[in-house]
């Protein structure tokens, strides 16, 4: 009798440890949702060929090529959800699986978490890419509370498909707070420095960095190496309610297309935004540049022509124009550059310090 109770018993104990560990097992499992059935931030236009990219598809048969094969890169756009999992992973595919040789894998295909603290973004962790279909668990061993969330999508390549992974006990919804605010966004034209070169994560370009101080929407329009004053570009950027539009493009326009094109660029913007502010950018003092005598005069000469182009449009009566001078953009240490041209994470925090007056001005 004493020896079925102590069968009895230890058998009792067997299942419920099982019973333990199954459920053990059940809240370990991670399921993925289509990102697709989030909000996305940093786009001009849904009407894309597909959901993460940054042109319209009318635009496929009036750029250039290469404009309009940047435009699948997806700098600048981040997807927004809540959940109140105990880890969030991710699981996406590259869209061409770049590599460079001056920017970190992580900053080029790879995603950057954050989540909204006391309405503060603060950062959580990376999705490091392993190749051009990745799964990684970005944050794990958290609380289960519910938090809002911002993803960060990669500077240098495409995604294809992306899915968030959540506890299988946990819930995923679309965001309730309604930050990064999305009226009133600013719109940004540049060069592959705006695209986001080379940051080393998605979060540190500093349209990104900039989105997060100011809660508000930064549409990113960088397209590296192509920034030359596409008027098509100008046309798409109008049909923005922005607050600010910031035209950055001079490290790659020369002299001849800025005198050609920069103020057809800018009257297009004005025709449809007569009262929005537009900031001018000098061309950045690149580092090499106290050394290289070619790429010094390269900058003093477009930086010359960029103020004699402002100074003409404000003797014409233009109204809410300014011109940001480059000088304290990169500091006087020389060492906010990866190459003496494109921006490390100091950089570009450097270079969102020194916008964050202007935008701050506009903008409160």
């Amino acid at each position: 009798m004493i020896k079925n109770n102590r069968l009895q018993i230890m058998s009792r104990i067997v299942i419920f440890a099982f019973f333990i560990l199954f459920c053990l097992n059940i809240s370990a499992q991670i399921v993925y949702h289509d990102a697709g059935n989030f909000p996305i931030l940093g786009k001009v236009s849904e009407a894309t060929e597909t959901r993460y990219e940054r042109l319209p598809a009318y635009l496929k048969k009036i750029s250039r090529s290469p404009v309009w094969n940047l435009g699948k890169n997806t700098a600048g756009l981040a997807l927004r959800f809540r959940t109140n999992s105990t880890m969030v992973a991710a699981r996406w595919t590259a869209l061409s699986n770049n590599a460079m040789n001056h920017q970190t894998a992580t900053g080029t295909k790879g995603l950057d978490l954050y989540a909204l603290v006391e309405n503060e973004w603060v950062f959580v962790n990376s999705g490091r890419p392993t190749g051009q279909e990745t799964t990684a668990t970005i944050i794990g061993n958290m609380t289960s509370e519910e938090r809002e969330y911002m993803l960060y999508l990669p500077l240098y390549d495409g995604v294809s498909k992306l899915e968030i992974g959540v506890d299988s006990l946990a819930f995923i919804g679309q965001p309730q707070v309604d930050l990064p605010r999305r009226t009133k966004p600013v719109v940004c034209y540049g060069t592959s420095i705006l695209q986001g070169g080379c940051a080393t994560r998605p979060g540190m370009a500093h349209t990104n960095i900039l989105e997060r101080r100011f809660n508000r929407e930064f549409i990113n329009l960088g397209f590296s190496g192509n920034a030359l004053l596409d008027l098509e570009i100008a046309e798409l950027m109008a049909t923005v309610d922005a607050s600010l539009f910031i035209l950055d493009f001079l490290p790659n326009a020369n002299v001849e297309q800025m005198n050609e094109r920069a103020i057809r660029f800018f009257r297009i913007i004005r025709e449809k935004h007569p009262d929005t502010p537009v900031l001018f950018v000098e061309d950045p003092v690149f580092t090499h540049s106290r050394f290289d005598n070619r790429i010094a005069e390269e900058v003093k000469n477009k930086n010359a022509t960029i103020n004699r182009i402002v100074n003409q449009l404000k003797a014409e009566g233009e109204k809410n124009i300014e011109l940001l001078s480059s000088r304290d953009m990169l500091g006087r240490d020389g060492e906010a550059t990866v190459d003496g041209v494109h921006f490390t994470d100091l950089g570009f925090m450097r270079y969102a310090d020194l916008l964050t007056p202007y935008i701050e001005a506009v903008i409160r």
